[in-house]
């Protein structure tokens, strides 16, 4: 058994592939719709996006929502959550609304969405807390209660 420990991200997990030191934005993206490119090395390009952390990158991210892997499809929006750009409000929104989309994907779609805590998103959220899938509805209920959350946090700090 190794005595390494895995390195912690800024955003305080442990991801399963170290981000990339090699490359830039636009080769990141393109990175993560080709399927020659191993599956590792794709994950490795999506956390050095998030990591980068601009507006450019966080678009960069979502344009991955066209890989044809739903497991990548899966952490690319769990990335987003942890990235909390309302920018990619809309490609998750997408992503939740495709009721073709992976289960997993659509889940966490949803997820990310209460974890970027924007007001704006709480009826889309209402809306598929009636989705068949309790996946999805449950993880709109989730979110949803962040977003209540995120609200009363905010009151508190500016009226406490």
């Amino acid at each position: 058994m190794s005595d390494r420990i895995p390195r912690v991200s800024q955003y305080g997990s442990v991801d399963p592939a170290p981000p990339s030191n090699i490359g830039d934005i636009e080769i990141w993206k393109k990175s993560l719709i080709d399927d020659e490119i191993p599956m590792f090395q794709r994950m490795r390009n999506l956390f050095s996006l998030r990591n980068d952390g601009s507006d450019e990158s966080c678009l960069a991210l979502c344009h991955g929502f066209k890989s044809s892997s739903a497991l990548l499809r899966h952490e690319l929006a769990y990335v987003l959550g942890q990235m909390q750009n309302p920018i990619a409000l809309p490609h998750l929104v997408e992503r939740l609304s495709d009721v073709k989309e992976h289960i997993m994907v659509r889940h966490e779609a949803a997820e990310a969405m209460g974890a970027i805590g924007d007001q704006s998103i709480r009826s889309v959220l209402q809306e598929f807390c009636y989705d068949e899938n309790p996946e999805v509805s449950e993880s709109c209920e989730v979110a949803l209660d962040l977003l209540d959350w995120c609200k009363t946090k905010e009151w508190e700090e500016n009226n406490l």
